[in-house]
């Protein structure tokens, strides 16, 4: 076992000229495994952690995780197994929060010539898959088509969420679900999990990672392969279309985290609908999206992290009016633009079918358009001319209840 211990110190000159820092170190050939541990005062700073190898990306954890061990064949959650590949190596150190007078850090990085020096946690017993499960819901849809109820945002252990991919798989799928986007903080590592998730558990998984950055967050869902999040965002738009996947402003007016970053085009899509919207009678998610881009297609987002703390999966739901169920078919709708955002799976809905707006289990709400209400539904199933503009169903207070682009 090969040790090496690094120390220095971070003022806010540092993150003033980066949000970024790196600590080197050497890996010589024949190592089997490596293990690296960041220590440091937490009395007013956040630091994230994070990997990159000689070849790339190895890996990301941000503020969850101290530690993590790379092998062969495993690796700590939010890493890239693999041998270890002879070189130099960097610690990717983000400087998220710096207090005044700075912070000492502690790096130690072990390095194993033997397999089973050093290995990465087990990850727990995957949960079976459930007996009974909630019948998919059946909405109007144009010939061909299937309207699956979705969430494209939500997260695991591969970052800060508490559930393993199996896991979030079978909560997401007993809430009814058809799919789910698994949108871990920079990092790809979950990728390798889904397609046995959604096997097990019949439920679709999309890949998808949220590229997080001091500017704002984006949900860049497909197989893009990892998203560079020290680029500025143009580059992450550039790099989800090339790879043939879309992207998504998350949480644009989320206190903290919200949405500053400049851009020279926009995204297609926009995290209209975030469980932080807690007021539905406010207009404020409504209003971001008409002043950034009006013809950005609408979708939601949980969040999901983790029990007490975020909306569970499917609050709200994003519905998407797909010739399949699997993850192309999926992201097609969302590129056409065949969407729409409910409260939940349940209840009223608003859909776009045709030249029709159809609203589905909505008696007595009302029907707003771009300049307006302009009509009171009447019954289960009320069907009206469809006109350019997002539409939305509310109830007698104002709360929105559905909406579709």
């Amino acid at each position: 076992m090969v040790v090496t211990r690094l120390s220095g110190h971070w003022t806010l000159a540092d993150r003033f000229a980066s949000p970024w820092h790196y600590v080197p170190f050497e890996v010589p050939a024949g190592s089997a495994a490596l293990r690296a541990h960041l220590e440091y005062e937490r009395s007013g700073a956040i630091l994230d952690l994070g990997c990159l190898g000689p070849a790339g990306f190895r890996g990301w954890s941000g503020a969850a995780r101290r530690s993590f061990v790379i092998t062969g064949a495993a690796a700590t959650p939010g890493y890239l197994p693999g041998e270890p590949e002879p070189g130099t190596w960097q610690l990717m150190i983000g400087l998220h929060r710096i207090p005044v007078a700075g912070v000492e850090y502690r790096v130690t990085v072990e390095l194993a010539s033997s397999p089973g020096e050093l290995a990465a946690d087990d990850p727990p017993e995957p949960p079976p898959p459930l007996a009974d499960r909630p019948a998919r819901r059946l909405l109007p849809a144009a010939p061909g088509r299937r309207w699956l109820a979705g969430d494209l945002h939500t997260h695991t252990v591969h970052s800060d969420g508490v559930m393993t991919v199996p896991e979030l798989a079978r909560f997401a799928a007993g809430r009814g679900l058809d799919f789910v986007a698994v949108t871990d903080h920079n990092t790809i590592s979950h990728h390798a999990e889904l397609a046995d998730a959604t096997a097990t558990h019949r439920i679709t998984l999309l890949p998808g990672q949220e590229v997080t950055a001091p500017g704002g967050h984006a949900g860049a869902l497909g197989g893009v392969g990892w998203i560079d999040f020290r680029e500025p965002a143009d580059a992450w738009l550039e790099a989800c279309e090339q790879a043939g996947g879309l992207l998504s402003v998350n949480h644009p007016y989320g206190g903290p985290v919200s949405w500053v970053a400049p851009m020279k085009r926009r995204p297609p899509l926009l995290e209209v609908w975030h469980w932080s919207w807690l007021d539905t009678r406010w207009t404020t998610p409504l209003s971001w999206w008409q002043a950034w881009d009006p013809m950005a297609i609408p979708v939601g987002g949980s969040d999901w992290h983790r029990p007490g703390s975020d909306a569970p999966p499917g609050s709200p739901t994003t519905w998407v009016e797909a010739e399949d169920t699997d993850s192309a078919a999926v992201l097609a709708a969302l590129a056409a633009g065949r969407t729409a955002i409910s409260t939940g799976r349940e209840g009223p809905v608003l859909l776009r079918v045709g030249d029709e707006l159809i609203a589905s289990d909505a008696d007595g709400t009302i029907l707003v358009g771009p300049d307006g209400p302009k009509a009171r539904v009447r019954g289960s199933l009320a069907k009206f001319p469809a006109a350019d503009g997002y539409h939305r169903l509310v109830d007698e207070s104002d709360a929105t209840l559905a909406l579709t682009g």
